[in-house]
């Protein structure tokens, strides 16, 4: 059997057993029959208890309404049913509308059933307090606890978002660095291995080289130039995206750029401020290629898209911040269609440049130019920033740091707002847990002094009525003579009634302490008499 299943069952035997211990106790006819309809009740109550929660709470109280209008004379038998449904009540239902509707039902229907069938009012307090003590304040702990139960799977949901964007970040981390290692590789070794295969191919041609000797140097050139391709294989899987293009060396000047884009035919003029001509020598690594790449990749860009229009390139440090700005003219009508041989991009495109730029300190804008043509501006810092160690990521003190840095008005994450949210629905229903059975208290103790006057005003008993009754009389004969309602029962001081009688009470007058007292048995009138 299945777990939800035996929990069911569980709930079922603990509703049915005050019932039926209460008829095997009495052994009474009337204490049997409650308990055979009661059994069967709850049973489809339980049976229903998961899919329709508000059904399965209003068996229980139909059950208790029909055997007492104010809740309170069964619910030495009832309570168990009324608090397990009602808390179960509020921890399945998703919304609270239906069950607010329902209560508020229960406790205006009390109003009319106290007031024509008990003819007393007294008993609309009772049962609004019964339905608030063993229904609504069970409900409202069970909508607290569904409330915490959907906090913790929200914890647990984000802590499982946090470890996915923990593995993203070293992933990306792991694709950053075998891209770094594919940048040194073709730096470095390429560059290595080209000269290798130069100076081999140079040495081939050597008149003073035996046959055997040059077949050795064809082979180690050969042996290069297979290692170069071999590379090349080996950075296009270690790069995130393969550059087709060579990248310029680190060692490589900016002058040296220049210059080979000049001797391709690109017609350059090159603006330094006074004292800047030496403005990328002490820039620190990060900093200086930067500045490297944006220059090549904005020459070639102006070759490729303004082919023989005039490039200025600037270059100065101003206030610990160096700029570089290099701006095309519109391409000439009679322009070439391609770019000259000798300028290679670096492959990067503005994305790429842009995030370079970026993780050197700087920014970087790229667009039309004010008089036409096309503008590429870099600013990026002149010292390198320090590397801060940050703490786990998805710790409170990770989350506070970025708040912090981020400064006021940045909002929030998504997972920090609905965690957030999720706290504050706990904290709600906590406090209406507490909050509306108080206020529900206040309510019914203001709604007594109302009630009050109005059962002391309409359950006066005129004299002369009074001295028409006469013992054996029918309850039923005797309705249409008495007042509408019965007194707020006995008054201080008064006797015990007489065992095994129902006794009702009325007002003398509005201001007098003492009452008549109605005596009836098998709803007949056996004894009146004024009390105390």
């Amino acid at each position: 059997m299945r777990p939800s299943r035996l929990l069911d069952l569980a709930v079922w035997l603990a509703v049915c057993a005050p019932p039926v211990a209460l008829a095997l106790d009495n052994r009474d006819a009337r204490g049997m029959a409650v308990a055979a309809v009661a059994v069967p009740l709850f049973g489809a109550a339980t049976a229903v208890s998961r899919r329709w929660p508000l059904a399965a709470l209003a068996i229980p109280v139909a059950v208790s309404l029909a055997l007492d209008v104010q809740m309170f004379g069964p619910l030495s038998w009832t309570w168990a049913a009324l608090v397990v449904f009602g808390y179960l009540a509020g921890h399945r239902m998703a919304s609270a509308r239906p069950a607010l509707w329902f209560f508020s039902a229960v406790a205006l229907a009390g109003l009319p059933l106290s007031g024509l069938v008990l003819r007393d009012l007294w008993g609309w307090p009772t049962q609004l307090l019964t339905l608030l003590l063993a229904v609504v304040v069970p409900w409202l702990l069970g909508r607290w606890r569904r409330q915490h139960a959907e906090l913790v799977r929200t914890g647990w949901r984000l802590a499982d978002r946090l470890e996915r964007e923990q593995r993203a970040v070293a992933d990306r981390a792991r694709l950053r660095e075998r891209a770094r290692i594919a940048g040194d590789m073709h730096d470095s070794l390429g560059h290595d291995l080209t000269l290798l295969a130069v100076r081999a191919g140079a040495l081939e041609l050597d008149p003073g080289l035996d046959p055997r000797q040059q077949a050795a140097v064809r082979e180690l050139r050969e042996a290069a130039a297979a290692s170069t391709e071999r590379l090349r294989e080996i950075i296009g899987v270690l790069r995130a995206d393969d550059e087709d293009a060579a990248a310029p060396p680190r060692e490589e000047s900016v002058e040296t750029i220049v210059e080979r884009a000049r001797d391709s035919g690109v017609p350059i003029v090159v603006e330094h401020p006074a004292g800047d001509a030496g403005v990328i020598d002490g820039l620190p690594p990060m900093t200086a290629l930067a500045v490297r790449r944006v220059l090549q990749e904005a020459l070639t860009n102006a070759a490729k898209h303004a082919p023989g229009a005039t490039v200025r390139v600037r270059l100065a440090s101003d206030d610990g911040v160096v700029t570089l700005e290099v701006v095309n003219d519109p391409a000439p009508a009679a322009a070439p269609t391609a770019a000259p041989a000798g300028v290679a991009s670096g492959g990067s495109g503005l994305v790429g440049l842009a995030e370079r730029v970026r993780l050197a300190g700087g920014v970087l804008r790229a667009g039309p130019a004010p008089g036409g043509g096309f503008e590429i501006a870099a600013k990026l810092p002149v010292t390198e920033l320090p590397v801060t160690e940050l703490p786990v990521a998805g710790s409170r003190a990770a989350h506070e740091q970025v708040r912090t840095a981020a400064g006021p008005g940045v909002p929030e994450t998504t997972a920090a707002r609905e965690l957030d949210l999720a706290r504050r629905r706990v904290r709600l229903r906590l406090a209406q847990a507490v909050g509306i059975p108080v206020a529900v208290l206040t309510g019914i103790f203001a709604l007594l002094i109302p009630l009050s006057f109005v059962s002391s005003s309409f359950s006066v008993l005129d004299p002369a009525t009074y001295e028409g009754l006469k013992a054996g009389e029918p309850r039923d004969d005797l309705r249409s003579r008495l007042p509408v309602f019965t007194r707020d029962g006995a008054p201080d001081g008064a006797p015990a009634p007489p065992p095994g009688q129902d006794c009702v009470y009325y007002t003398m007058t509005t201001d007098s302490d003492r009452a008549y007292r109605l005596c009836f048995t098998r709803d007949r009138l056996v004894s009146k008499t004024v009390v105390p």
